[in-house]
C-alpha cells in the first residue's frame, strides 16, 4: 500500500483584462490557447484535435447513464461544438478552452510529487501564453490560479485518481465525505468573502466551500456534490475507475498540492484494501459542515457527527492519519514517498493545532494560512477592516501567476513560501512528459510526428499517415507506453508509419 497510483490535476484559470470588464471570456481564453500553440510551434503541425469519441461524461458510478436531454450543457464535455480551442502538448498535457476559462489538464503521473511538478508546469505554460497573447488597448490578459470571481461564479481545480473498479462505490462515499470536508484545513487557498458572491467580507479557509449543495451527484457546475459520480475512467473500464474530485482549491503552494494529492491517495489505498474500521466518522450534515470548517480560522469548530458526538475537522484528520499509518506499518515498511507524505501530514496537523506554530511552520506552505497572516499584518499595521479594497487586491494578487505581480510567487522567491522544485525542473516539465506513464508516448508522438497526429485523448492516439483511413492506437493501460517500454521503438521509427508498422508487428 502506497501513495503511488495514476493521478492528475485539471485547473481552470481565472481570466480578465484590466480596463475591459465586459470582454468575452470564451474568445479571450481561445487567444490564450492559440498564443501557446504559436509560441510552442504546435500550430505548425496537423493541429491535432481532441478525440471526444471515447468520452462518456454522463455515465454515473452508481450504475446508470444520465440522459443528454436532462443534462445541463456544462456537463456535455464530449460536445465538440463546445470545444473551441484544444491542443495537446509535448509534455502529454491538454490545454484547451473549457467554457469561459483556459484549462490546463496535466499529464498522468504516478505519485503526488510529480502531480505537483506538472501542475506547477501548467502555471508556466499559462503565464507564457498570457505574455504572448494579443493585447487589449495595451493591456495584457491576466490569469489567476484561483476558484472564484466574487460575482457568484466558481471554476474548478479537479483532481483525478485511478482506482480498482471492484472497490464498492458506497465505501468511497462513506469514507471520503468526512475526509474531503475536513481536509480543507490544509488544502484551502483562502478567500476574502463569504457566500457565493462574497457579499460578507470575512476571511474563510476555502474558495470552493460555499459552492457545494449536494453530498453525491454527477454535476460539476450546478448543484455541486462533495462526491462526484462521473464514471469515465479513460482507461480499461473493466479494471479501473477514475475518481473525479471537484472539492479542492487551486493551490499556489507546491507542498500543499503534494500533500493534497498524497493524503487523498492514501485514503483511497485503504478503501481499496477493504479496511474500513475508521470508527464513527460519519458527519450529521456534510453540506453544512463544508462551510462550518471553512469559516473557522481558529480550527476549533466542532462538527456534529451522525452518532450524536462532535469532532473538530483537525481531529477527523488525525483519525485518518493515525489509522492509515497504523495499517501501513502493520503490513510492511512504506516506500520513501509514502513516508514523506505521512511525515508532512503529521507536521501539518501538529502545526495547525498550535496557534503559535500555525503562523510560523504552517504559514510556510499552507496557502490559506500564508494569505491570512499577510492580510492580518496589513490589518494590524494600517487599521484595515475586512471590507478594505486593499485586502481584496491582496486576495486576488496572491493567485496571480505573473512572477512580477503574483504575491505567492514573490513569497516563494524570497523563501517565505516553501518550494519543492527548481526552475529548471519546472521548465523541464513544461516540455517533457512524465517517463513512467502513457503520457510519455502521447507527448513524444506529438513532438516527433506533429504532421501525423490527427487527434488524441487520454486513452488513444489517432494517426493520419496519408492513407484512406485514420489509424487509432489505443492506450488503455496507463502504465504502458512509458519511456522504458517505448523509447527504443520511437528512436528507430523515423516516421509515424514506421512506428505503426512496428506496433502492429507480431510480438
Amino acid at each position: 500500500m502506497s501513495v503511488q497510483r495514476v493521478m492528475g490535476i485539471e485547473t481552470e484559470y481565472g481570466i480578465s483584462v484590466p480596463g475591459h470588464p465586459t470582454m468575452n471570456a470564451m474568445v479571450t481564453s481561445s487567444q490564450i490557447v492559440n498564443a501557446y500553440a504559436r509560441l510552442s510551434g504546435l500550430d505548425k503541425g496537423l493541429h491535432a484535435r481532441w478525440d471526444y469519441d471515447r468520452e462518456s461524461p454522463l455515465r454515473d458510478a452508481r450504475g446508470f447513464d444520465q440522459s443528454r436531454a436532462d443534462a445541463d450543457p456544462s456537463q456535455l464535455t464530449d460536445d465538440q461544438e463546445l470545444g473551441l480551442e484544444n491542443i495537446i502538448l509535448t509534455n502529454g498535457a491538454r490545454l484547451y478552452v473549457d467554457h469561459a476559462h483556459p484549462e490546463y489538464s496535466s499529464p498522468e503521473v504516478t505519485n503526488p510529487r510529480d502531480a505537483a511538478l506538472w501542475d506547477k508546469a501548467g502555471e508556466l505554460v499559462m503565464h507564457q501564453a498570457a505574455m504572448h497573447a494579443p493585447k487589449f488597448d495595451g493591456n495584457q490578459i491576466k490569469l489567476y490560479k484561483n476558484n472564484v470571481d466574487n460575482k457568484g461564479a466558481s471554476y474548478g481545480t479537479h483532481e483525478n485518481y485511478l482506482m480498482a473498479r471492484q472497490t464498492p462505490f458506497s465505501n468511497i462515499v462513506r469514507l471520503l465525505t468526512p475526509f474531503f470536508v475536513s481536509r480543507q484545513i490544509f488544502t484551502g487557498a483562502g478567500r476574502l468573502g463569504r457566500g457565493q458572491e462574497g457579499q460578507v467580507k470575512e476571511f474563510q479557509i476555502s474558495q470552493r466551500a460555499d459552492y457545494f449543495e449536494a453530498e453525491v451527484g454527477l454535476e460539476t457546475t450546478l448543484k455541486r456534490p462533495i462526491i462526484n459520480t462521473r464514471d469515465e475512467p479513460h482507461a480499461d473500464p473493466e479494471k479501473y475507475r477514475r475518481l473525479h474530485v471537484i472539492v479542492g482549491d487551486a493551490n499556489m503552494s507546491e507542498k500543499a498540492t503534494m500533500l493534497k494529492m498524497g493524503t487523498t491517495s492514501l485514503v483511497l489505498a485503504l478503501i481499496e484494501a477493504g479496511f474500513d474500521d475508521f470508527g464513527p466518522l460519519e458527519l450529521a450534515a456534510p453540506i453544512t459542515a463544508m462551510s462550518q470548517v471553512s469559516y473557522d480560522t481558529s480550527l476549533q469548530q466542532v462538527l456534529p457527527m451522525s452518532n450524536g458526538t462532535a469532532m473538530r475537522a483537525i481531529d477527523i484528520q488525525y483519525k485518518f492519519l493515525d489509522t492509515i499509518r497504523g495499517f501501513l506499518y502493520s503490513q510492511n515498511e512504506p516506500d520513501s514517498q509514502t513516508v514523506e507524505i505521512l511525515e508532512l501530514w503529521q507536521q501539518t496537523l501538529d502545526s495547525l493545532n498550535d496557534p503559535e506554530s500555525r503562523f510560523t511552520v504552517a504559514a510556510g506552505y499552507v496557502d490559506w494560512v500564508a494569505k491570512y497572516a499577510l492580510m492580518q499584518g496589513y490589518r494590524e499595521r494600517d487599521g484595515l477592516d475586512w471590507d478594505s479594497p486593499r485586502l481584496g487586491v491582496i486576495d486576488l494578487q496572491y493567485s496571480d501567476i505573473d512572477p512580477h505581480r503574483g504575491i505567492a510567487l514573490k513569497l516563494m522567491n524570497r523563501g517565505s513560501l516553501d518550494t519543492l522544485f527548481t526552475r529548471d525542473q519546472v521548465q523541464g516539465a513544461v516540455s517533457d512528459p512524465p517517463t513512467d506513464t502513457r503520457a510519455y508516448f502521447r507527448g513524444e508522438c506529438v513532438r516527433r510526428y506533429p504532421q501525423n497526429v490527427a487527434a488524441a485523448s487520454w486513452d488513444s492516439i489517432v494517426f493520419d499517415t496519408g492513407g484512406d483511413t485514420l489509424i487509432r492506437i489505443p492506450t488503455l493501460e496507463p502504465l504502458r507506453g512509458n519511456r522504458e517500454a517505448i523509447k527504443a521503438l520511437l528512436d528507430r521509427s523515423e516516421t509515424a508509419a514506421a512506428l505503426i508498422d512496428s506496433l502492429r508487428a507480431p510480438q
